[in-house]
């Protein structure tokens, strides 16, 4: 099953079961929008390292490891997919090279601010277009869709992606993320409609 993508008429895009396509980006969050403080900012990755230190990079040093463009939907488990998109930022395979989890380390929680976090397996961390995104389309992210920073799963649901991350622990066993301790499935998988703890095997 498919549906008209608007910005390339005529071309059927395939969506998950239960989406519909739009090209607007609505503004979904919990919380408030931080605000960012250049200074103070840094991107961490701790827990199961395969060195068991931590590594971090300021908001510079961020910006000068090396970039990619992934072009993917992102689809909300509140039914709606955003059509495709090319997000800019870092792979987070170029995290995952320059900070190696241990070999015991089966899952991640990506962290943000106030504390928001999601779960992950690593796999899902590791896939080809999972990026650390600092832009949509050409543009900087705006502050209320994720600035400075953006996690996107392109073949999870939305809010395995957080807004604003700031770190990403490795763990050698599962836990669950703020929506998954709410009721949310812990995988996420839109082609399999994972969208609820009840769900899971």
């Amino acid at each position: 099953m498919g549906s008209l993508d608007e910005d390339r008429p005529g071309e059927a895009t395939p969506l998950p079961p239960g989406q519909r396509a739009q090209t607007q980006w609505p503004v979904l969050h919990y919380g408030p929008v931080p605000r960012f403080k250049p200074e103070r900012w840094d991107l961490q990755v701790y827990g199961a390292t395969v060195d068991g230190a931590k590594h971090s990079w300021d908001f510079g040093e961020f910006h000068r490891l090396p970039t990619a463009e992934v072009t993917a939907e992102m689809h909300c488990v509140t039914k709606f997919s955003l059509v495709a998109s090319t997000w800019t930022g870092v792979l987070a395979r170029t995290i995952l090279e320059l900070a190696p989890p241990a070999p015991e380390a089966t899952h991640v929680l990506a962290w943000a601010e106030y504390g928001y976090s999601a779960n992950l397996r690593i796999e899902d961390l590791a896939a080809p277009t999972t990026i650390f995104a600092t832009g949509r389309g050409g543009a900087e992210l705006t502050p209320e869709h994720g600035f400075p920073l953006r996690l996107v799963v392109p073949h999870l649901y939305a809010w395995k992606g957080p807004k604003w991350v700031r770190a990403i622990e490795y763990l050698t066993e599962e836990r669950r993320g703020f929506w998954e301790e709410r009721g949310y499935h812990k995988i996420g998988d839109p082609w399999q409609e994972q969208r609820y703890s009840y769900q899971e095997d």
